[in-house]
This record gives C-alpha cells, structure tokens and sequence, in this order.
C-alpha cells in the first residue's frame, strides 16, 4: 500500500510539472507571437490547454507566470557570455567577437527581445528582467572598455554601450547589414574615439576585426 501511494504521488507530482511547464511555455509563445501586454492569463490557459483556475494553482499572479517564462526562455536562449571571446587579444580584436556574437544572438532571438523592448513600459514584470540583461551587457562593455587600456574616455565607453544593444542591431538590421558587416561599423565607432597612439594600424586593423 505505501509503494502504491509513492507511487501515486510520484505521477501526480510529475503530471504537475509537466502542466506547470506547458503554461510556462504556452506564455514564451504567445509573448513572441504576439506580445507580453497582449498576453492574457486566459490565453494562456487555452494555449496550454488548461484552465485559468489551473494556471493560478501554479502561480499566484501574472508577474509570477511570466517571471518564470523568461527564466525558461533564457535557459533555452542563453545570451553570448564573455568566455566565447576570452582567448581574443584585449582591445579590437575582442570587441569585435563580443558584437558579432550578439548580432548574431539578436538575429536568432529577434521576435522575444523586439516584443519586450516595444512592451516594457507597459508590463512591468517584464521591467525587472529586462534591467537585469541590460546591466549584463554594461558589464560586458566595461570588460570590453578597459581592453583599451587607461586611455579611454567617456564617448567610447556610451559608443560601446551603444553598440551592444538590441535596439542598436535593430536599427541597422534595417539597412540590410550582415552580422559582420555591421559589427566592422560598430568596431569603427569605438577605435575612431581612440587617441591616435591607441589606434590600430590599417594592417593590424585588418588582422584585428577580423579574427573570430
């Protein structure tokens, strides 16, 4: 009788995480098809195939449900992490790789961050997660920063914290850029802010921006 009953509670305690995580990915769908302010408990409900009472068994309130979609979202789409780049000469050569890693991460994920940039003000459960990327990347571009050395100023670290975000790809993705394409105009921005003897020469430029 005490192996039936484990093994009862076994099967409701997994038939329970496998509904949790089909609200949890009903959510990440609807939020990159059509939006996080336009995503409803209730639609969320019928994409899973539950009922909103249910959703509500397994989280309390909206900003609990999409907390956890974006905890789910980012474990399946982690962002670039400074350790793809790290065996990269400091300077050029690694800041390129960075903005080319993210230009290409921005690409594959696009649909999500375009709809919690438009939606953020709006949701504010989406506003803490999104501070907490953003704060990722200014760590990413102060790292990237202080490869150039003592020399730098205030312009090249706002030109670098400027290149690495979504909104900055997202504008020139509308030109018709390439990934690499438009990290070599990134990586200009940044090296013309350099003091002249800070500056790569034309051929380790070349050498530079373009080893991956």
């Amino acid at each position: 009788m005490t192996t039936r009953r484990r093994y009862t509670q076994r099967k409701r305690a997994a038939s329970q995480e496998e509904t949790r995580l089909r609200i949890v990915e009903a959510t990440m769908q609807l939020h990159e098809e059509i939006g996080p302010r336009a995503t409803t408990i209730s639609a969320i409900a019928e994409r899973a195939g539950v009922q909103r009472l249910t959703v509500y068994r397994h989280f309390p309130d909206e900003t609990a449900v999409f907390q956890a979609c974006t905890r789910h979202w980012l474990e399946q789409h982690p962002p670039p992490h400074p350790t793809d780049w790290a065996g990269l000469e400091p300077g050029p050569a690694r800041t390129r790789a960075a903005l080319s890693a993210f230009y290409r991460y921005y690409r594959l994920t696009e649909r999500m961050w375009a709809a919690s940039h438009r939606d953020e003000s709006a949701v504010p459960a989406l506003q803490g997660p999104m501070a907490e990327f953003r704060a990722h990347l200014r760590r990413i571009g102060d790292n990237l920063i202080a490869g150039f050395g003592a020399s730098t100023d205030t312009r090249l670290a706002a030109t670098l914290h400027h290149a690495l975000a979504f909104t900055t790809w997202a504008s020139l993705n509308t030109q018709g850029l390439d990934d690499g394409a438009m990290a070599d105009l990134a990586l200009v921005w940044v090296t013309a802010l350099l003091p002249p003897s800070d500056t790569p020469r034309p051929a380790e430029a070349d050498t530079a921006t373009h080893r991956e």
